[in-house]
């Protein structure tokens, strides 16, 4: 049985200026790769610091080798041509019509040409931060198949590289697997997909741009269950846990795109995705009530994202144990767990959050999640 971490995290954090700067300078020649990887190792040592002091269960590296959060595929791989995803996302808050660096494969590239794998997604970031756990769980991030395949698969630009949309997720699937399969073996404790897209199937703005591509929007949900499940497949979860982010947009700078609750997904996604925890973002009325959790099956986690990543506001100990508790009319509470709703910093410019407030909300899930559990 896979492992539940009561004080859970999505994995970004803020980077620090430095961290900023070493890669501002690298993309105009001002400094060398290896100088970077100095920088980027200090930032990533801080972050440990960080998790071990306030009590997290599990440590990331925080994503500080990364310009997003899911830039590591569309920079490993050949493929990739400059175009407009055939999706339309609408940012609302601070972040405008875009993510003030837009992840890579989320914006400014699509699939053009046969995906041919350069070099491994997460290697250059996995040997340091498994060097430096000191023995804690820690996690690896990545993006799911099916959020690479519909960010990046685009009709009339894909072909005729691949036959359709269903060839282009078979190769995402592929590398993916080939992924979480190194990470296993290496001894991850925690490989964690992240996916924005199944949200797409929420939000009344994109089931609208779907539809207009004449796509079966069943059939598309179902070929994404099988291949993110493909990616999962073959591995102990008695070494392992396997899960998944669901985001509702966090481009830095406070911005979202999606609106609606878990209904229209909930039966079809949670009862059959085949993860061990669902990391699922409820820290606003966007998200809907907690009614369609009743989807989840026994035993699997649920990863309450109650307290926001997108303001520094603390959220009250008290109403986020109040909230627990009505979630455990759906999900047994041992079934149960705690985290922000998403990374404080998906894309490097962060959210609007100074490093105290971050600290007091990772603080925040950690006093809740000892409170309830223990």
């Amino acid at each position: 049985m896979a492992m539940k971490y009561r004080a859970d995290h999505v994995g970004s954090l803020l980077r620090p200026p430095e961290v900023l700067e070493a890669h501002a300078a690298l993309r105009e020649g001002r400094m060398t790769a290896e100088q970077v990887r100095e920088v980027e190792d200090r930032a990533v040592l801080a972050a440990i610091q960080l998790q071990r002091e306030v009590g997290l269960d599990v440590l990331s590296d925080g994503e500080m080798r990364r310009p997003g959060w899911s830039s590591d595929f569309a920079r490993s791989v050949e493929g990739y041509v400059p175009g407009a995803p055939a999706l339309r996302l609408v940012w609302h808050g601070a972040a405008g019509e875009q993510p003030p660096v837009p992840p890579a494969g989320a914006g400014g590239q699509v699939i053009g040409g046969r995906l041919k794998q350069k070099r491994r997604l997460t290697e250059d970031q996995v040997g340091f931060l498994k060097q430096h756990a000191g023995g804690m769980p820690f996690k690896m991030t990545m993006p799911a198949a099916s959020y690479v395949t519909t960010r990046g698969y685009k009709p009339g630009v894909s072909e005729p590289a691949y036959s359709g949309r269903k060839e282009v997720l078979e190769d995402v699937t592929r590398i993916i697997h080939a992924e979480v399969k190194a990470l296993a073996a290496e001894g991850v404790p925690y490989i964690q997909l992240d996916n924005p897209h199944y949200p797409d199937y929420i939000d009344a703005g994109r089931v609208e741009q779907m539809k207009a591509y004449g796509w079966d929007i069943p059939r598309l949900i179902q070929d994404d269950v099988e291949a993110d499940n493909a990616c999962l497949r073959g591995f102990d979860r008695g070494n392992v846990t396997l899960a998944m982010h669901f985001c509702r947009g966090n481009g830095g700078r406070g911005g979202w795109h999606t609106t609606g609750g878990y209904d229209a997904i909930a039966e079809q996604v949670f009862t059959q995705l085949d993860v061990d925890a669902f990391l699922l973002e409820y820290d606003s009325e966007r998200a809907g009530t907690f009614e369609p959790l009743r989807f989840i099956p026994k035993g699997k986690t649920v990863v309450l994202g109650l307290i926001t990543t997108k303001s520094g506001e603390l959220e009250s100990e008290d109403e986020i144990v109040r909230r627990i508790e009505e979630a455990s009319k759906y999900v047994a509470i041992e079934d149960l767990a705690l985290s922000p709703q998403c990374g404080f910093a998906s894309v490097a410019i962060g959210n609007p959050v100074t490093p105290d407030e971050q600290r007091r909300k990772l603080e925040l899930v950690v006093k809740v999640a000892r409170r309830v559990w223990g």
